[in-house]
């Protein structure tokens, strides 16, 4: 009896061996597992809490007037009572120059995270003589088909001069592009100046055609220091040397009474913005 009954625990046992070395002497086949750090089995570790768009270096000072739109490349605030963009604010880095993706078969079309709201159409374009002008041009965010498709939106477009666009203005975006490639990054806040609106609105819904357009741009020097500068140029054909068109992200602040970059410390806001070194940016006189 004592011989049959070994021959049925035998087995058991050898079972019940093999489970107390997987569970008990495999437990620390993590090494790195510390009870003080790693969660409890069955907590759900919380993700970390995204960055705050007031925390990001290229967001103006946010105010209640434009409605606040972000994509994968840019962010706009965009207004809907002119029905252009107030301002377009984006990092460009100059990994992000690299982008190889094309704008064939892409549309202009109303912004899908702004469904409800009055946004301006291609018809309103349609046989105006203004063009379909980008803010955040396709080509500073052709890294990703998603990316350029967004630039196309109207949230990032104003009517603008068929030359200005072509030329001068093309022109700045790829110097732009350069500098992101010659110091690692650029942040860009660009948009219209409506002004005096000397040129009225367009299409059914009124929508506004600036006067003139700006961009303000700061980098980060090897040495850690800030430089900043903002250009304008007129809504029109005329040539705009770079050299001509400059001026400190003070003055375009007092033009359109946007506080730039102001999550900059403020012990060097001031003096960063009130400074122009043309050297920073290749520029002569």
């Amino acid at each position: 009896m004592k011989k049959k009954l070994s021959k049925i625990l035998a087995p058991v046992l050898v079972f019940l061996a093999v489970l107390i070395y997987y569970v008990v002497i495999n437990i620390p086949s993590r090494p790195d597992h510390n009870p003080e750090i790693d969660p409890t089995p069955g907590t759900v570790t919380p993700a970390a809490a995204p960055v705050a768009l007031s925390d990001l270096m290229e967001i103006p000072a946010l105010t209640t007037s434009g409605r606040i739109v972000q994509h994968g490349a840019f962010v706009t605030s965009y207004n809907t009572e002119t029905l252009i963009p107030d301002w377009v604010a984006y990092e460009l880095t100059a990994e992000e120059t690299g982008g190889t993706n094309t704008r064939e078969g892409i549309e202009f079309r109303m912004d899908p995270d702004l469904r409800g709201c009055t946004q301006a159409m291609r018809e309103d374009y349609s046989g105006s003589g203004w063009t379909k002008g980008h803010l955040i041009p396709a080509a500073d965010a052709a890294f990703s088909d998603k990316t350029m498709a967004e630039t196309f939106y109207f949230t990032n477009i104003c009517p603008q001069d068929e030359t200005l666009n072509a030329g001068d203005w093309q022109y700045l975006e790829k110097k732009v592009r350069q500098w992101a490639n010659r110091y690692g990054s650029v942040w860009v806040v660009t948009g219209p100046i409506v002004g005096e609106n000397r040129y009225g609105t367009i299409g059914d819904r009124d929508v506004v055609v600036p006067d003139s357009f700006y961009k303000a741009l700061l980098i980060r020097k090897k040495n850690g220091s800030y430089s900043a500068i903002a250009f304008i140029m007129d809504n029109d054909d005329e040539r705009y040397y770079l050299r001509d068109c400059y001026l400190s992200v003070n003055e375009l602040e007092s033009l359109t009474g946007f506080d730039f970059f102001p999550a900059l410390d403020d012990t060097i806001e001031e003096k960063v913005e009130n400074t122009v070194r043309l050297s920073d940016w290749g520029i002569r006189k």
